[in-house]
């Protein structure tokens, strides 16, 4: 199985000129605190939610929008985002096609489900439960580099 490195790009400011150029990008996002960090069972980090947009009609400039002006009803994004400053990040599926051929759905349980087992339970602000990953013909394993959210 090949080990592969996963690493953030710089993070943006959660502002609605941030969140713009990406309508039309689909893939995973990543919001996260500035100064807070959040205890989870095992460790703490400032990552509060993790989520994805499966088409270019829902991308993840719309996704964010949503989240930004409170349409998705993500209450703890919104009192988050009063209490302290709020950053996000994004991978572009695009830029995955050459390692991942599953969909932008597994691709996100499997980050939820590698968060849960780094910190001990979903992000804050994710507020489902029972992602799993589909039994895929895995030749990969992705490793997450969660501390970039520390």
């Amino acid at each position: 199985m090949n080990d592969i490195k996963i690493f953030f790009d710089e993070p943006n400011l959660f502002e609605l000129r941030n969140v713009r150029p990406l309508n039309g990008i689909v893939g995973l996002y990543f919001i996260f605190l500035d100064t807070i960090s959040i205890k989870y069972p095992f460790k703490e980090s400032k990552l509060i939610y993790i989520g994805m947009s499966e088409k270019i009609t829902n991308s993840i400039g719309v996704r964010l929008s949503g989240h930004f002006d409170g349409k998705s009803k993500n209450i703890g994004i919104q009192s988050y985002k009063s209490v302290d400053k709020v950053w996000f990040t994004y991978l572009n599926i695009d830029m995955l096609k050459l390692i991942w051929a599953f969909r932008v759905e597994d691709l996100e349980s499997y980050f939820i489900l590698d968060f849960v087992k780094h910190y001990g339970v979903y992000p804050i602000c994710n507020n489902k439960s029972g992602f799993e990953v589909k039994k895929l013909d895995m030749t990969i394993n992705l490793n997450i580099h969660w501390d970039y959210f520390n």
